[in-house]
């Protein structure tokens, strides 16, 4: 088989790690993957070594792409411009949507009208999702798909495999939170600054590093503000680690004795947590929907109340403080994503499905065909 991936928004976020460690399984299982993007935000290092990639928003040159490549399904991601380019395409095999945005209002115009296009199924990534989605559509199945992470890239490094030398630098005598993922609205960095502010309040045994935001919205408030409140010297910002290198930042986060921290307001899933807990790192996070599918709370993290900060740093605080409880949550949330989120477990549904609707368009076409 040979799919086609349309999304608008080539990012460092977990739509792409989760469609990276798909692609890479897929091929091993005879489905070849390719993707279109209208938009680089800073994540074409971590595709184009593994599949195909088009980065375009020229419409002709985009209905060219499927014209000539063949494809056996178009899987379409938040994109409501793409159904339009299909339909152009005379694209006549099977069109799957995976809905992803985890906000009604936002989500809404990518499942508005699919412009003549009739949708085999939905596929989204948590039963959280499955409720939102449901809300917009009817008589199209939707499909529950967990993302997979890629067990043999993310895993618990030994010492001796952890590179050291590469930023970020581990600290002296310190435990380290790790806060990663985009600066913006959703991800509610202003939280992160009232927690870095409490803490450096109480204590000075622990950093905070915030991976990633190079090219988000906010990058500029969430500098102000990390300058303004004078706390530069308990957040250290890390705008681009590449792809490859996160292994050992969750490595040495783990090393420290220290933890992950989302601050979150809303996720259709959130990979970042299965990455920190298949390299052994506890989370902690808010006790929302679907975190609570992904985190098992009080054995492979602690999750505080809404965007409470006092109850935030109290959870950072149980794990930080009691290196028994870390070392028995490490060790509980790699076994948990071994188990339910690992690549296999999670792509295996997906190739499953493919090919049951690549098996139902052929009986069609051969129905179509014969005399």
């Amino acid at each position: 088989m040979k799919v086609l991936v349309i999304w608008r928004l080539l990012t460092v976020g977990g739509v792409n790690a989760g469609w990276r460690n798909r692609s890479i399984y897929f091929k091993k299982n005879g489905i070849d993957t390719e993707f279109l993007y209208t938009t680089d935000h800073g994540g074409l290092h971590i595709m184009q070594d593994i599949a195909p990639v088009y980065l375009t928003k020229d419409k002709h040159e985009i209905i060219k792409i499927i014209n000539k490549n063949s494809y056996d399904a178009i899987i379409v991601v938040d994109t409501s411009a793409a159904y339009k380019w299909i339909r152009k395409a005379n694209f006549h095999g099977p069109v799957i949507i995976e809905a992803r945005t985890p906000e009604l209002i936002k989500l809404n115009p990518h499942l508005q009208s699919f412009k003549g296009i009739q949708p085999e199924l939905i596929i989204v990534p948590s039963q959280y999702q499955k409720r939102l989605v449901s809300i917009l559509t009817n008589d199209i199945p939707i499909n529950v798909i967990y993302n997979g992470v890629d067990t043999t890239f993310f895993k618990a490094l030994s010492t001796e495999e952890i590179d050291f030398n590469s930023a970020p630098i581990m600290p002296k005598d310190k435990k380290i939170i790790g806060w990663i993922g985009r600066l913006d609205k959703r991800k509610n960095w202003p939280m992160l600054i009232e927690v870095a502010k409490r803490i450096k309040s109480d204590r000075a045994d622990i950093e905070i590093w915030v991976i990633g935001g190079a090219q988000s919205i906010q990058r500029d408030e969430f500098a102000a503000a990390r300058r303004e409140e004078q706390l530069t010297d308990i957040i250290k910002w890390f705008p681009v680690i590449p792809y490859q290198q996160m292994p050992h930042v969750y490595a040495k986060i783990r090393q420290s004795g220290g933890c992950t921290l989302a601050t979150t307001k809303s996720e259709s899933f959130g990979n970042t947590f299965i990455e920190s807990m298949i390299c052994g790192v506890p989370v902690v996070a808010s006790k929302i929907m679907p975190i609570t599918e992904l985190v098992a709370e009080g054995e492979t993290g602690l999750l505080y109340r809404g965007q409470n900060v006092e109850d935030a740093v109290k959870q950072l605080y149980g794990i930080l403080d009691d290196s028994a409880l870390h070392q028995q949550m490490s060790q509980t949330a790699i076994e948990l994503v071994e188990q339910k989120f690992s690549i296999q477990a999670a792509a295996d549904d997906y190739i499953k499905l493919l090919k049951k609707i690549g098996q139902k368009d052929k009986r069609v076409n051969d129905e179509v065909d014969a005399p």
